[in-house]
């Protein structure tokens, strides 16, 4: 859902008073968007990556649903997962982009604002992004000066290199 609004600068948007509502809203390109409301087989796919990703790193916090503000767009990654040593030790939102993010697509939803969102933050030094198609049981992976890998079945997902974890998309949809 799109708020009716004038395009809003970041600095605007922070200040509005429902953001942190859920779901979370999201600024993207000076368009504020509310995010889908997750459904089950979302949530679960969700609660498993992250504790997947943080059982196998002390170096990285996975975090569902956490606030990232970049250059001039707020977004809510489903996963961001961060250096801890970038986390701020006070309630606040992670400046810049996560190390990794991970997106799962809803089924009506359109991948193109996804996209986008995952393109910027690659931009602002992201070197990792799945984009999760649960109906497809496929998993789009976008680097930094690479071409787009669509791993479906066996093969091995890219992680980050200080992360000793290997998974495959059959994995992720079993």
């Amino acid at each position: 859902m799109s708020l009716a609004l004038s395009p809003l600068t970041l600095k605007d948007f922070l200040e509005l008073p429902n953001i942190e509502e859920s779901p979370a809203w999201e600024l993207i390109n000076q368009v504020p968007s509310q995010k889908p409301m997750p459904t089950l087989y979302h949530s679960r796919l969700q609660k498993r990556l992250v504790a997947k990703i943080d059982s196998a790193s002390t170096t990285y916090e996975a975090l569902p649903e956490f606030r990232c503000v970049l250059s001039s767009n707020s977004i809510v990654p489903d996963i961001a997962i961060t250096r801890i040593n970038r986390l701020l030790t006070t309630n606040q939102p992670l400046e810049g982009p996560p190390d990794w993010l991970i997106e799962i697509l809803f089924p009506d939803q359109r991948s193109t604002r996804i996209i986008t969102k995952i393109q910027t933050c690659l931009e602002e030094g992201a070197e990792l992004a799945w984009l999760i198609d649960p109906l497809e049981e496929i998993i789009l992976v976008f680097q930094p000066h690479q071409p787009l890998i669509i791993s479906r079945d066996d093969s091995i997902l890219p992680v980050l290199n200080d992360i000793p974890l290997t998974l495959s998309a059959q994995e992720i949809f079993n």
